[in-house]
């Protein structure tokens, strides 16, 4: 959802030595994140994107099991990585599709055909099963109504498991004799369901102790913690009582489980100016050490659009972000929450505020715990003010625009595991480079580390005449996967640097700096800017105007 905020917090940076004056708008103190972060605060994975193979139209969902990644969505034809549409090495693959996630190559092993799009990706506990649930209703010609299993050591569709669900299967959890599923559905194998749904693993028939509601609208996503299902989507009722986007069952019987924390806003009762309804929901699940991870879409103007994290036990809220730009799927790993979505105003994590035109972050990372409270104005109707949120970490791959669904949007997907992450969706491009609807990153032991501060930033400085010397000012850039830039004066056609400057850099709060030059010999001088990233990577700006001394 595209919604505004103005404000901005900052503070002033640590001052740099030598001759230097002035310091960015952001944090002092080992507050960045990246591939190189300060201490206590996590790595993310590199920026540098991974050859992968592509897909004609879009991923909706992934799946990991082993090396394997599983993906599922609308599209007919997959190609190996650097190939255009129609290329050599192109072939068919109905909706679904399978890559190594450590190579990026194409499965040979895995060729299955969906006769309608797949919306979930699941993997049983044991790894022993990948289940798939959408809109479809044959698979390789077979019935299977809008969910099917496959086995993963030989790759081939389990026909035992074939329950009959009548309508859209959105969501998936899986124990390794149960399959819990939610959607749009009021009937499997012939009796009445509400939404939700268990069968059984070894053949889809019915777990008929197992039968709660959704009562008014879709579920998109469910998880398995014990005896506790957590689901979440766009209802606001559950077993007919009020649970607003989240709630928890039964794995037994279905009945209403405590869920204290509501990080879903209820639905405004009334319609906005253009008739439309306020509301948000949940789009993705994930648990990790006991805490569940949310991703929620908002509608309208302000309503809810972050992540959250929630005790699976008992719903107690951990930490929720406010920033404004849907979030479509989440995945943590260790102490990083990857998620993907549009974000564009994350003022609540005191980040990057709202530009004009608004500029979208497909994808970001964060920590895994609570780092600090939000001091940002609470969105629409929501239930928190002040509480706990993550660290955001300095990662910001480009992802492209996509086209294909006509939504506008870039990734919908993401999966992985601790050395690399991988994800999915409608982006043509990633960094700029050809590559369309899969990609993946990999951790700094792992990637080429080309990534570095980026060029189109870093502008000629400024030279003015003081008592004491040449004074030069600049500002600085940012990189796409690295916090602390190195800024080094150069003058004239040397190549030594005068001084050097490590200043905390960010796309949002630039870093103003300026060195004296007292040690030029009389005559005309131009300047430039060299910055480094602590990696090695390096760019060069313009020189300045020529100044006499």
């Amino acid at each position: 959802m595209r919604q505004r905020r103005t404000s901005v917090r900052a503070s002033l940076g640590a001052a740099a030595a030598l001759s230097l004056v002035g310091a960015a708008l952001v944090p002092a103190g080992p507050v960045a994140a990246d591939t190189m972060p300060a201490s206590g605060v996590p790595a993310t994975v590199s920026a540098d994107p991974l050859p992968t193979a592509q897909v004609n139209g879009v991923v909706w969902s992934m799946a990991t099991v082993g090396n394997t990644v599983y993906a599922t969505g609308n599209f007919t034809k997959a190609r190996p990585a650097g190939v255009k549409a129609g290329g050599a090495g192109e072939v068919a693959r109905g909706n679904i599709m399978a890559f190594d996630l450590t190579t990026g190559k194409l499965s040979t092993d895995f060729v299955h055909t969906l006769d309608g799009q797949g919306l979930r990706l699941m993997a049983s506990p044991d790894g022993k099963r990948v289940y798939v649930g959408g809109d479809f209703t044959k698979v390789d010609g077979k019935d299977h109504n809008h969910l099917a299993a496959f086995d993963t050591a030989t790759g081939k569709l389990v026909d035992a498991f074939a329950p009959n669900v009548k309508n859209r299967v959105r969501a998936i959890a899986a124990t390794d004799s149960t399959v819990y599923v939610g959607g749009n559905f009021f009937n499997v194998n012939g009796k009445s369901r509400t939404r939700l749904a268990a069968v059984k693993a070894s053949d889809g028939s019915n777990i008929d102790t197992w039968k709660p509601a959704a009562n008014d609208d879709e579920v998109y996503a469910l998880a398995v913690y014990g005896d506790r299902v957590i689901v979440g989507g766009r209802f606001q009722q559950l077993n007919g009582e009020k649970h607003v986007g989240i709630g928890a069952v039964s794995a037994t019987n279905g009945g209403t489980l405590p869920w204290s924390s509501k990080p879903i806003p209820t639905k405004a009762t009334e319609p906005d100016s253009a008739g439309k309804y306020g509301y948000s929901y949940v789009t993705d699940l994930r648990i990790q050490n006991g805490v569940v991870y949310g991703a929620a879409d908002g509608e309208r103007y302000h309503w809810y659009d972050g992540r959250f994290a929630a005790k699976a036990s008992d719903g107690a809220l951990v930490w929720l972000d406010n920033c404004y730009g849907a979030t479509y799927g989440i995945l943590p790993v260790g102490q990083t929450v990857y998620s993907v979505g549009h974000a564009h105003d994350c003022t609540s994590l005191g980040a990057f505020p709202e530009t004009t035109p608004e500029t979208y972050h497909r994808t970001i990372a964060e920590t895994f715990d609570a780092r600090s409270t939000d001091k940002a104005k609470p969105g629409t109707n929501s239930n928190y003010s002040g509480q706990p949120i993550p660290q955001l970490l300095d990662w910001f791959p480009k992802l492209g625009m996509g086209t294909f669904t006509q939504q506008y949007q870039a990734a919908w997907a993401v999966t992985g595991n601790s050395s690399y992450i991988a994800m999915g969706g409608e982006f043509p491009n990633v960094n700029g480079k050809a590559q369309a609807g899969l990609v993946r990153f990999t951790i700094k032991a792992n990637a080429a580390n080309k990534v570095g501060p980026e060029a189109g930033s870093l502008k000629a400085p400024t030279v003015t005449k003081t008592s004491t010397g040449l004074k030069v000012a600049w500002a600085g850039t940012w990189d796409m996967d690295n916090g602390w830039l190195h800024y080094e004066v150069l003058r004239d056609s040397s190549t030594t640097a005068l001084t050097t400057v490590k200043q905390l850099s960010k796309f949002w709060a630039e870093p103003s700096m300026s060195f004296t030059d007292t040690k030029a010999a009389k005559g005309k001088h131009t300047y430039r800017i060299r910055v480094k990233d602590p990696l090695g990577n390096t760019v060069t700006g313009p020189a300045s105007a020529a100044v006499t001394w």
